[in-house]
């Protein structure tokens, strides 16, 4: 599954649950799958009736218990095995077969449906422990990544958290948007690693950032707050076999309405795109920058320490994306190319950037990902 967070348009997802131990079969083929059971014991009735050789219905009364526990409840499962079981006995009954086999069959069907129902019931205990997680996995989620505004100050937001495994709601993406005195302030990132050290990396990235994006006077400053607040948190977890990796990429980013212009600070992260009038251009740093927390910052007007400066008006959009969506493959190995891919589109919203691209990249990908990617995407308004 791939939960989504959405800011502008945002809402809670597309959940595919987990039903009776089994994915929850829906659509057209829904009916069909549903009958299969059904078609499996008529054809072994028929069969050990009919059949050119005694029992030769016998293996799909036996495979009409385990295909229900493929696509019906446990409830509709228990029937159909108990059907199957009496089906058996009726068959038997009505060739005038000896006891014995008649008491064989039966058994034959018996533990077979036994089993089939046992299989299904522990299914069914690790779907509702995995619901379970899942739903806990969210809350977490939501309370680490909030989803932003639609809107703060004078600029649209429009956000998207896509996981690539279904098991997983959160990971080591990140994004946040503040308003401040400078400016609208915005971020992206991305934590070295994977799991609960990426996430717990993750969430003093975006503390440290939600507390001094109203503070500091610029975006080199706000970035040093940042680093510092991920080495202190590395130092504190120094004798963790991973404390050394715990660093991030990240792009800030400050709208100034006033002045129509996008200031970016990067931090070892892909550069945003700017899209304007059909065309998509990578808005490339001046110097390249460090990733937070390596404790390698450098003083203020020294290489990384800049900002580069964009004019950024109303019909503008500024496209942050992380490296699941600039280094996603298609099926013969090409990376995926955003100044191409959504290049001569007419875009009305932030949300509607979003959107396309989410949807671009799936299909480009063929829904195989194999990294997550977060995106954030902002517009001026009136």
């Amino acid at each position: 599954m791939a939960d989504e967070v959405r800011a502008g348009g945002r809402g809670a997802g597309v959940r595919r649950g987990v039903v009776g131990g089994s994915e929850e079969v829906r659509g057209g083929w829904a009916g069909l799958l549903v009958m299969v059971p059904v078609l499996l014991l008529i054809g072994g009735v028929v069969l050990d009736v009919f059949g050119p050789v005694p029992y030769a219905g016998l293996p799909l009364l036996s495979a009409g218990p385990l295909a229900a526990c493929m696509v019906l409840t446990f409830r509709g499962a228990a029937i159909t095995a108990a059907a199957a079981c009496v089906l058996a006995v009726c068959v038997d009954v009505l060739v005038n077969r000896p006891l014995t086999a008649l008491v064989v069959n039966l058994l034959d069907v018996a533990v077979i449906s036994a089993i089939a129902l046992w299989l299904k019931w522990v299914v069914q205990r690790q779907g509702q422990r995995f619901a379970a997680v899942r739903a806990v996995a969210e809350v977490a989620q939501r309370a680490v990544l909030p989803p932003p505004p639609a809107r703060v100050g004078a600029v649209s937001v429009a956000t998207r958290y896509e996981c690539a495994h279904a098991e997983a709601l959160i990971g080591g993406d990140f994004y946040a948007v503040r308003s401040s005195p400078f400016g609208v302030r915005a971020l992206i990132g991305d934590v070295r690693g994977k799991g609960l050290p990426a996430v717990s990396t993750m969430a003093v990235a975006t503390s440290a950032f939600r507390e001094a994006a109203d503070q500091a006077a610029t975006l080199w400053e706000l970035a040093e707050y940042m680093e510092r607040a991920l080495v202190r948190f590395a130092a504190d977890v120094g004798d963790q076999p991973d404390a050394l990796e715990r660093f991030a990429t990240a792009v800030l980013v400050e709208v100034s309405e006033a002045e129509g212009r996008v200031r970016l600070h990067h931090r070892g992260h892909p550069p945003p795109y700017l899209i304007r009038g059909g065309r998509v251009t990578s808005l490339e740093p001046s110097a390249p920058g460090l990733p937070l927390g390596l404790g390698l910052g450098l003083p203020e007007g020294v290489g990384v320490s800049g900002c580069d400066t964009f004019p950024f008006h109303q019909g503008d959009y500024l496209l942050l994306v992380t490296d699941g969506v600039t280094e996603a493959l298609d099926r013969h190995g090409a990376y995926y190319e955003p100044r191409t891919r959504l290049a001569d589109r007419d875009f009305r919203t932030a949300s509607e950037v979003v959107d396309t691209l989410v949807a671009d990249v799936t299909d480009w990908t063929g829904g195989r990902r194999h990294d997550d990617m977060a995106i954030l995407a902002l517009t001026p308004i009136r």
